[in-house]
């Protein structure tokens, strides 16, 4: 496994979405795809967003599934999808009452706010719930994913006053649930993501993938 990597940050652009487009690229999904799958693998996103894992995938000729909570952004991608109702327009906190498959990998990048405001994923206790309430959902897809099959999760520290080390943090929970097999740094080639930044976001030149096993 490289442990440094660089890629595009080249995204088309989305007009219904364009003050609130905060995709990965899809040179990551690609690169990640062709790392730790094949042609007709089962592939999910639990924070589906504007469907990047999931258009990528079904581009590559993978079976693509996800969940979204915001209903626009869903209907938005449903709409692209081939298999349409492989996105469920739901909360990965309820992940466990959903009918899923086994899959063979996983990809997302948690919609984390910054550190002091409540918690995205639908639970309570700010920065601490979001890193409990993500736990939770990955103790959930456990069931749903097949033996040796891996996790990656896009994921950057947070730079405000102080760094909030999100990404050491989000290891930390969820290697209770899988095997942690390490972090790729993602050195992006970018003009800024972020208006007037420079940076890819959160302050930031590159990001980090954390690489998960299910042993």
């Amino acid at each position: 496994m490289k442990t440094f990597i660089v890629l595009s940050n080249k995204k088309s652009k989305i007009r219904e979405f364009q003050d609130d487009d905060n995709r990965f690229p899809e040179s990551l999904v690609k690169y990640f795809l062709e790392q730790y799958t094949k042609k007709g693998d089962l592939v999910f996103d639990m924070f589906a967003g504007l469907g990047t894992s999931l258009l990528v995938s079904e581009k590559m000729n993978r079976l693509a599934y996800g969940i979204e909570i915001d209903k626009r952004r869903c209907a938005f991608v449903r709409n692209k999808l081939k298999h349409k109702n492989n996105l469920i327009c739901g909360n990965s906190l309820n992940l466990a009452r959903y009918n899923l498959p086994k899959f063979d990998f996983s990809i997302t990048s948690p919609p984390y706010n910054p550190v002091g405001e409540a918690n995205y994923l639908g639970g309570k206790g700010g920065y601490k719930g979001f890193l409990k309430d993500l736990g939770k959902i990955y103790r959930q897809l456990k069931r749903s994913m097949k033996k040796g099959a891996h996790l990656v999760i896009e994921v950057s520290n947070l730079k405000g006053k102080e760094v909030t080390t999100l990404a050491w943090d989000v290891a930390k929970e969820v290697s209770k649930v899988f095997h942690f097999e390490g972090e790729i740094v993602v050195g992006w080639k970018t003009k800024g993501a972020c208006k007037g930044s420079g940076t890819y976001g959160y302050g930031y030149d590159h990001s980090y993938c954390l690489v998960f096993r299910n042993r």
